[in-house]
């Protein structure tokens, strides 16, 4: 007999970065109050839910997006670091266009290849982490399911890995919006459906447009 099960990849709510950095990996950046609103929503989408495990990216965002969902359904976060966001040579700087760190010729050796990506971790890369992380989790809650709370481009990569879609984009192209839930759904260890909510989409629309999401 075949098992069903879910992974959900949640991406973390709006940050406090009133500096409009890309703030990546740097440590102390946390959900700012509107970011609380949209995981205690994401934490609503998913109660109706059979969740048997949540699994969080290391970063004080993810785990406080992932709080509220572990409290409903009774868990402990498990921290797994392979869902942590991906490297960038423009951590902490400003990347906005017209006034950023791009506007300088220093930087412009970096922007040199959009493929690999030549600023920062190769997508594959990220394909690979992220899809032991969704292995893993899929492995843990056999029959049926897990919340993985990430990031943008981790959540994407993964999703176009699982997709079998070429991994290079324009990051304009994503799906994946603050406290977005992008469901894998499997059929033993066969990908079966892909689906996206927003449950946070009237909330997004108030977020501050900010890099480094």
């Amino acid at each position: 007999m075949t098992q069903r099960t879910v992974v959900h990849l949640l991406r973390h709510g709006e940050v406090d970065n009133p500096e409009g950095v890309l703030y990546g990996r740097l440590p102390g950046y946390v959900l700012s109050d509107l970011g609380h609103e949209m995981a205690q929503r994401a934490a609503v989408a998913l109660s109706g839910h059979a969740i048997d495990a949540v699994i969080a990216s290391p970063m004080e965002r993810a785990q406080q997006t992932a709080t509220p969902i572990a409290a409903v359904h009774g868990l402990d976060i498990i921290t797994d670091p392979r869902l942590i966001e991906a490297d960038n040579v423009f951590e902490g700087q400003r990347v906005s266009v017209g006034d950023g760190v791009l506007r300088q010729p220093r930087t412009w050796k970096h922007l040199t290849n959009p493929f690999t990506p030549s600023w920062g971790e190769p997508y594959v890369e990220v394909a690979e982490r992220m899809g032991q992380a969704i292995d893993a989790a899929r492995d843990l809650v056999r029959g049926g399911e897990a919340v993985l709370v990430s990031h943008q481009l981790p959540i994407w990569i993964a999703r176009l890995s699982a997709e079998r879609r070429r991994l290079w984009h324009d990051p304009r192209s994503r799906q994946c919006t603050l406290a977005s839930i992008t469901s894998l759904t499997f059929s033993d260890d066969e990908l079966i459906a892909v689906t996206y909510t927003e449950p946070s989409r009237d909330l997004v629309d108030k977020a501050s447009k900010v890099a480094g999401a």
